[in-house]
């Protein structure tokens, strides 16, 4: 049963191109199944989340990322009476703009992109499920619902320019199109799969961590959340092994999380009362976060996870080499379009200006997986990209 403050597919704003209705899927399992299927989430499989994808086979990617992101949102929804399906579209959609190298790859074509509208992997998300996937007849794009566009634009919170800033120029794009109401808050659907990243990567990123030696458990048992969860595993399991150990401690983690967000909702839902999905949008912040106490002491699992971990000196090292891949390539098709694969060059040839082209070549780029793009850079360039100290 849903509540009345939930996104309910019967009152969906529907889709920019009309289409008929599925005898047997709701529009947003449509959605969600149009995610999944697309080019973009297969090629989350190879991409970065932390560690380079050829780094190793158990580090999370964003693939793995998406998914346990979409496993937090549904059950968050499912407690709060919200809608499971859309919760899950927009929270397997959230990484698709990703480049390769995770943020060190957006890091470097954001500076690229600078002269031509810049860049940003939300908003490159949006272009994807809009234009870049080209596998219907009747249109570009996935033709998502409203409801599902919403959530990926504003899932982070109301999207407005800052004196003296402009937007991406790919959420621009959209929201001419289609009008986002980029002003408001989005559904409880959108916040839930915004806390379910953080809740995702916080949990998974003390797992990498740990697995690739960069800490250890008695470096968390010195933080906040982390140091009690392994202190309550060693009350009730003296002498476990080191990997159960481990990963009952921060099951209890994640548990936290989770119920608190949980707790929090349910508190400020029961304060504002709202009676439809309007009610959610209108209100003057988000209904769904962490607790101040939790989030205070999540800040600082972040601050460590910032400097042992997303600046470590290894990691760091490997975002230096593969940010040359990324400057490395970029002019090279800005320069010499035709080097384009043969798909794209339609593509090119409508490019009357080196902005348009600047947007083509981003596309492409931010496209490739790590792997490709270190293939790719290693065909054309004859060589590795350099190591660095």
């Amino acid at each position: 049963m849903l509540a009345p403050f939930a996104c309910h597919p019967e009152s969906s704003r529907g889709r920019l191109h009309a289409e008929r209705m599925s005898s047997f899927r709701s529009p947003f399992q449509r959605d969600r199944d149009r995610i999944i299927h697309s080019s973009a989430f297969r090629r989350l499989k190879h991409k970065t989340q932390v560690f380079v994808e050829h780094e190793g086979d158990y580090y999370r990617t964003r693939l793995t990322h998406s998914i346990e992101v979409a496993q937090v949102a549904r059950t968050i929804s499912g407690v709060l009476g919200l809608n499971t399906d859309l919760a899950e579209a927009i929270a397997l959609a959230h990484d698709l703009g990703h480049t390769p190298f995770g943020h060190t790859g957006e890091d470097a074509l954001a500076e690229l992109m600078a002269p031509y509208g810049g860049f940003d992997h939300n908003a490159q998300a949006l272009r994807i499920v809009t234009r870049l996937e080209r596998h219907y007849a009747d249109f570009d794009g996935l033709n998502l619902t409203w409801e599902a566009l919403e959530g990926i634009a504003k899932h982070n919170g109301p999207v407005v320019a800052e004196p003296g800033q402009v937007l991406p120029y790919a959420l621009v794009e959209a929201n001419a199109e289609w009008d986002l109401e980029l002003h408001s808050y989005a559904s409880a659907e959108a916040q839930v799969a915004a806390i379910a990243d953080d809740i995702a990567y916080s949990h998974h990123d003390l797992h990498d961590g740990l697995r690739s030696g960069l800490f250890d458990e008695a470096d968390l048992m010195e933080l906040p959340v982390t140091g009690p969860a392994f202190a309550e595993v060693d009350a009730l399991h003296p002498g476990l092994d080191k990997m159960r150990r481990r990963h009952e401690a921060l099951r209890r983690v994640f548990g936290r999380m989770v119920e608190d967000v949980i707790a929090v909702a349910n508190i400020r839902l029961g304060a504002a009362k709202p009676q439809s999905v309007s009610d959610i949008r209108a209100m003057d912040g988000t209904v769904i976060r962490f607790s101040k106490p939790l989030y205070q002491e999540l800040k600082a699992i972040r601050s460590f996870l910032f400097t042992r971990m997303y600046r470590a000196p290894s990691v760091m090292k490997e975002r230096a080499r593969v940010t040359s891949v990324v400057r490395d390539l970029f002019p090279l098709f800005m320069d010499q379009p035709a080097l384009l694969p043969a798909e794209w060059r339609e593509d090119v040839a409508r490019a009357d200006s080196r902005q348009l082209l600047a947007r083509i070549v981003a596309d492409y780029v931010a496209g490739m997986t790590d792997r490709f793009a270190l293939q790719e850079h290693a065909r054309i360039f004859k060589t590795a990209p350099p190591e660095t100290e």
